[in-house]
């Protein structure tokens, strides 16, 4: 007999937020899951490892009860280091721990992080909601696609993004800075459509071969970190040879002629010298981009992870506005579509208070009390972790051992799994899966509201973000109603604050098409300025504080962190295909596909360290140093690695993971975490080999 399907949302930090359908057994446990073919972004189509997702949620190692530490904090703890205890015993410690350290510091000594474990609205806002009730810090959210943001909106004037469904009508698709092969599946289906149906060309840009490169008619392999220089290049072309829209930049730009001037010595002979591409290759491209009006730009994330990313999204997202792209279907660029959804999270969110901001993604400086990022305030000695894991994901990660470490540090952590950050924890509280809560979901990758309901019961004791939450509120004595209600009720609010009918109506109509019309979202209408224009003059001023080494007007910024004799390779640590972050790193499946963490080098820079594949080499730069396997890998650029992660720190030879040599020093003009700009020295570990 077969399964039953129950509806459902994918919760996982991916543009993508598939709808699925989910096979339900007569045990109760899930099956296989199945992207849905109602969304038409979804398309049927689900990447392999949601697929299999059974994995995970009926995994052996899967927290099921609230623990607390016995002993002494360590790396490497495993579930023997840890005491089952009721919920009631959990809560009231972790309300006991907080209250306590609050008495001391003050509240904003507490610190509740979390981030993109989840991505529904519901589960993920009450966190914010009970730091605004107590008053402890607040938290910036910079170490995903802040830079992004912040190179859009200098242009742009506000998030902007094409309809994905709009590749089908592509002629010529760029994709710069990412690899939907590996990190968003579903836009490769609309992008071979194009290819097919159309006979659409694909161009990606990317300092290594990923697997979307090896799939494209050209593959661009830049240096990192000069993909502005690139983009100056071909719009000098594109002014050069007349394919720049000059009737277009009057009406929806602000100072084109200024553009045209600055770009006079920014020739291709200039970008080939900074990129390491050849002359022809940037002409070639220029040409194809300035010829073909159904022009669109995938422009990543990948690329604005650097020192100067922000400049770098500026100068992309200049060139449709230079050709006149967003005038056609099929033409502008996507990058994310979260803004487009009308949602208002009052509810969630409670209301904002006036506490310090700490920057995530600076964690471990502040966990080692840097009193500047403290903002003057107490340090750090109180933690909830939820839908994250920073201590193998966040920037400097022996720094933020060493932080939570502490004796004086107080560490929660909800999970699913014993993960690098809940081995340190004093307290663990299970935490359900996506299809054993409710939750509602936007995207930034498509343009469709959906809601995902609890399918299954929860495994063990497990409990939701939202409920922890909210007994965690009443525990310290927080009178707001919105803790006394269930995740569905907060959900069914919301959207009605929202427009919406409410969550049993989205439940039955499963999606809500929230897309603008195509004037809107191809800024027809008007940019995010005020003028209503897009601005090729950025003022980075007006957006951070460190903004003098950035360029008014779309160029290269020569701010990376460059190679150099000491530490003459850069390193990337691109997405791998079968994790997500630290998720499913615990599935056998995923890590037979892994097999193990690696350093991907070209032949040459091999032969000159002397090393084969399977050796082992010895990374390091100031933050520090660890040992890895070497990967051989053809067509790599000499001088460039790649470490594709995010592999658990104890999968490494020494037990620290590769975000050791991230450093957490910010982008800019105003922060966020740069894990693609990273200058390393290697020296070789031959008689560690096999």
């Amino acid at each position: 007999m077969s399964n039953a399907i129950a509806w459902s949302v994918c919760p996982h930090d991916c543009a993508s937020a598939c709808g699925l359908d989910v096979e339900i057994k007569d045990s109760g446990q899930i099956g296989r899951v199945h992207g849905s073919k109602d969304n038409p972004y979804t398309a049927g189509v689900v990447c392999a490892k949601v697929a299999r997702y059974a994995e995970r949620v009926h995994h052996p190692q899967r927290l099921t009860r609230p623990l607390r530490r016995k002993g002494k904090k360590s790396a490497v703890a495993t579930l023997a280091d840890f005491e089952e205890i009721s919920w009631d015993e959990a809560l009231d410690i972790v309300a006991e721990g907080f209250t306590t350290a609050a008495q001391k510091q003050g509240p904003e000594t507490v610190w509740l992080y979390n981030y993109g474990g989840t991505m529904g609205l519901a589960q993920k806002g009450s966190t914010r909601r009970l730091r605004n009730a107590m008053g402890y810090s607040r938290q910036l959210d910079t170490i995903c696609a802040w830079i992004l943001q912040i190179g859009v909106k200098a242009g742009l004037g506000k998030m902007l993004s094409v309809n994905p469904l709009e590749f089908a009508e592509s002629d010529l698709i760029v994709v710069w800075g990412s690899n939907p092969v590996h990190t968003q599946i579903n836009l490769m289906t609309h992008i071979s459509r194009a290819r097919k149906e159309r006979g659409a060309r694909l161009v990606v840009i990317d300092p290594y071969p990923t697997a979307t490169a090896r799939q494209a008619d050209t593959h661009l392999q830049l240096r990192p970190g000069t993909d502005g220089a690139l983009a100056a290049a071909v719009m000098h072309v594109l002014f050069r040879d007349g394919y720049a829209d000059e009737a277009y930049m009057a009406e929806y730009t602000d100072d084109p002629a200024a553009l045209e001037a600055h770009l006079k010595t920014r020739t291709p002979e200039w970008a080939a010298a900074i990129t390491g591409l050849s002359v022809a290759e940037i002409e070639a491209f220029a040409k194809e981009y300035g010829t073909t009006e159904r022009a669109l730009i995938r422009m990543g994330i990948g690329f604005s992870r650097s020192r100067n990313g922000a400049a770098n999204i500026h100068a992309v997202s200049s060139l449709p506005a230079v050709r006149g792209a967003w005038k056609h279907p099929g033409g502008g660029l996507y990058s994310a579509t979260a803004t487009m959804f009308p949602i208002d999270l009052s509810l969630i969110n409670g209301p904002e208070t006036d506490t310090r901001w700490l920057d995530m993604s600076r964690l471990g400086p502040i966990l080692n009390g840097d009193a500047e990022l403290l903002g003057g305030g107490p340090p750090v000695t109180a933690m909830l972790v939820q839908n994250s894991n920073p201590a193998a994901v966040a920037p400097e990660s022996a720094l933020i051992r060493k932080g939570l470490m502490r004796d004086d540090m107080f560490l929660v952590v909800h999970e699913q799994f014993l993960t690098d950050t809940a081995m340190l924890a004093d307290i663990i509280l299970p935490a359900t899966t996506f299809v054993e809560h409710d939750d509602l979901y936007t995207s930034f990758g498509h343009t469709h509201l959906q809601i995902g309901t609890r399918v299954i019961e929860p495994l063990g004791e497990a409990r939701c973000n939202h409920d922890v939450i909210a007994a965690l509120a009443n525990r310290l004595g927080v009178d707001d109603p919105a803790f006394a209600m269930t995740a569905w009720e907060m959900i069914d609010e919301t959207l009605k604050k929202s427009g919406f009918a409410g969550a049993d109506a989205l439940k039955d109509e499963r999606q809500k098409d929230v897309c603008e019309d195509f004037e809107t979202s191809h800024g027809l209408n008007g940019f995010g300025h005020p003028d209503g224009k897009f601005h090729f003059r950025a003022d980075w001023a007006a957006i951070g504080e460190d903004w003098k080494d950035m360029p008014t007007l779309p160029d290269f910024a020569n701010i990376i962190d460059e190679a150099d004799a000491d530490r003459p390779y850069r390193m990337v640590t691109a997405p791998s295909r079968n994790y997500l972050n630290t998720t499913f790193t615990e599935t056998e499946t995923s890590i037979s596909k892994e097999v193990r963490p690696t350093v991907k080098m070209s032949p040459a820079d091999c032969k000159a360290l002397e090393v084969n594949d399977g050796d082992v080499v010895r990374l390091g730069n100031d933050c520090g140093d660890l040992l890895i396997h070497v990967k051989v890998l053809e067509g790599a650029r000499d001088g460039v690695v790649i470490v594709e992660s995010v592999w658990p720190n104890t999968a490494f030879i020494e037990g620290i993971g590769i975000n050791m040599l991230t450093s957490s020093k910010p982008a800019a003009p105003a922060g966020g975490a740069a894990f693609h700009d990273t200058a390393i020295w290697i020296s070789p570990e031959i008689e560690l080999a096999g």
